[in-house]
């Protein structure tokens, strides 16, 4: 055995000792949990069960960092290190490394593709290899270390293999990452899963300045929003957000989507997408409709007299998309300004708190702090 083996081996029973302690502190014999780990695992699966999540597998060597850099990369919305395209069913660690199975330590990567798209992560992939390097990544040597992308979508196979033929051009030596369809994956054990977020200071093979590349190669996209025209809003929005927004309609009070809503989040304008209102300024004023004692910001709307139906009320639009949204009274809560903006559910679209930093809210979460 090797030194480099050795080492790694080293950090696998470490690992298998501070796994014994997460199943402890998972079983309730700990309490003390990171609150930010929580918030963001709890983010990445609201993302997966409401979004088209799509896969892709990436062998690059040791599939500690492998794993540790894709997780850097936003729109990455879940991992699983496991061994892929053997030639024989369950493998063991110890089976892998033998040599005798066929088996490469592999990242099975979860992605949002309406956030990141997969020529960026197979671009981002090869700066963590040497693609000429055979069975051989870093200090890691085996077949198990072989590189490869595996794909389970048709559909990837071209953009797969055209990446990797374009990539071969700037070398003279050939390039031996696999362009396979996913044959077979098994998970590995659970004291390889997140192995670097649990020993931040164990074995890897990539760079450290790696991972901070990955963290900012994916930025979110400048906030950029204009009204739409009629023609889109037609074919985008319901019937009845049409009719509210663009015709000044009024959807039923107490049968609507956000008139009880009580979680914590931002709404949006149904039309652009901007942000108006914010969960800690909304209040039961028993009307039926979601109230609000306030727009995040008075610029962001527009006031003007309506007289329809034989009374005069003050209409409330928004300034950007000009949106009808509701109307706004003076029969709100006196400790929270008097007014009270009464909008229809149809003009707004919720963002839960979990999902605003994923879809681009994230500099508004510090107005949910309680007042």
């Amino acid at each position: 055995m090797d030194k480099n083996k050795k080492m790694k081996n080293i950090f696998i029973v470490l690992g298998i000792v501070l796994g014994i302690a997460v199943f402890a502190a998972g079983s309730g014999l700990f309490k003390h949990t990171k609150p930010g780990k929580v918030e963001l695992k709890k983010e990445n699966q609201e993302t997966m069960d409401n979004k088209n999540v799509r896969e892709i597998y990436f062998a690059g060597g040791c599939f500690w960092g492998t794993e540790h850099f894709f997780q850097q990369i936003r729109g990455v919305v879940g991992t699983e290190v496991g061994y892929a395209n053997g030639n024989t069913q369950n493998p063991t660690y110890e089976e892998v490394v033998s040599h005798t199975t066929g088996f490469a330590e592999t990242v099975k990567v979860k992605y949002d593709p309406e956030q990141v798209d997969l020529k960026l992560l197979i671009d981002l992939y090869f700066k963590t290899i040497d693609p000429t390097s055979k069975d051989q990544q870093g200090n890691d040597r085996g077949n198990q270390y072989r590189t490869g992308i595996y794909f389970t979508n048709k559909n990837d196979e071209a953009l797969v293999k055209g990446e990797v033929e374009k990539l071969a051009k700037n070398y003279s030596k050939p390039v031996v990452v696999e362009t396979i369809p996913l044959k077979n994956f098994y998970r590995a054990e659970d004291y390889h899963q997140d192995y670097l977020d649990k020993n931040p200071g164990g074995y890897c093979h990539i760079e450290p300045g790696l991972f901070e590349m990955a963290k900012k190669a994916n930025p979110l996209p400048k906030e950029t929003y204009k009204k739409q025209d009629k023609k889109v809003l037609k074919e985008k929005l319901t019937a009845e957000q049409y009719n509210v927004t663009q015709e000044n309609g009024t959807e039923k009070p107490f049968q609507n989507e956000y008139w009880n809503e009580t979680r914590e989040g931002i709404y949006v304008d149904i039309t652009t997408g901007e942000p108006l209102f914010v969960s800690t300024d909304k209040f039961e004023s028993g009307c039926g409709w979601p109230s609000f004692s306030k727009p995040i910001t008075k610029s962001l709307i527009d006031e003007k007299l309506d007289s329809t139906h034989g009374m005069d009320r003050v209409e409330v639009r928004s300034k950007t998309g000009d949106a009808h949204l509701g109307h706004v009274f003076t029969d709100g809560p006196q400790d929270k300004g008097g007014l009270r903006y009464c909008i229809n559910s149809a003009s707004l679209k919720f963002i839960p708190k979990a999902e605003m930093e994923s879809k681009g809210y994230g500099k508004y979460l510090p107005l949910l702090d309680k007042k």
